[in-house]
């Protein structure tokens, strides 16, 4: 009776290993292949006619804040070599009340600058949301009509390989919903 239970489990062994196998890859063969959508967004902003004129708007409100950094710049300097020039012949307190001007012109100037950094900043910002709002809505939406689960976007060397056969590259399709020629 022993010798026939091992030989019936050498023998039902490997029937139930392949059972196992089998029903191990069939779940995964059902399953329908992930697809998925990419581009670079960056490269598709940049050609919204929006985020161009936001650009524009930026770069007008740089020139005007280069403008009086300019204007503040040839004040100091003005006043400085005024200081240089008469440096000379001033009594002690006008020499400290001078220096002290120059000092607080150029504390002014610094943090005008830092002023204009953040400004400059925020005006991107307030600027920009509307373009990227837009934009995800068209990914949104372009993902939806071709029932893709995700889009990668493919800045920054992210994806450096994408498989073709698994993904599309929505991009031209993205342009053309959100007006880009």
């Amino acid at each position: 009776m022993g010798k026939r239970l091992i030989i019936a489990l050498f023998f039902f062994l490997p029937l139930m290993t392949m059972a196992q196998d089998s029903l191990s890859v069939a779940p995964s063969a059902i399953q329908p292949q992930a697809r998925f959508g990419y581009l670079s967004y960056s490269a598709v902003i940049r050609q919204m006619p929006d985020y161009v004129a936001a650009q524009e708007t930026l770069q007008k409100l740089q020139e005007k804040y280069d403008a009086e950094l300019a204007r503040a710049d040839r004040e100091f300097n003005l006043k400085f070599a005024e200081f240089i020039e008469g440096q000379d012949e001033f009594p002690d307190n006008i020499m400290r009340k001078r220096q002290k001007e120059l000092q607080e012109l150029m504390e002014k100037s610094l943090h005008f600058k830092d002023e204009i950094k953040d400004l400059i900043k925020q005006a991107r910002s307030e600027l920009n949301a509307p373009v990227v709002e837009h934009l995800n809505v068209v990914i949104g939406e372009v993902g939806q009509e071709l029932n893709l689960q995700f889009v990668l976007n493919t800045d920054n060397n992210a994806c450096p390989f994408i498989n073709a056969d698994c993904g599309i590259d929505i991009t031209a399709l993205v342009k053309a919903k959100a007006g880009i020629k």
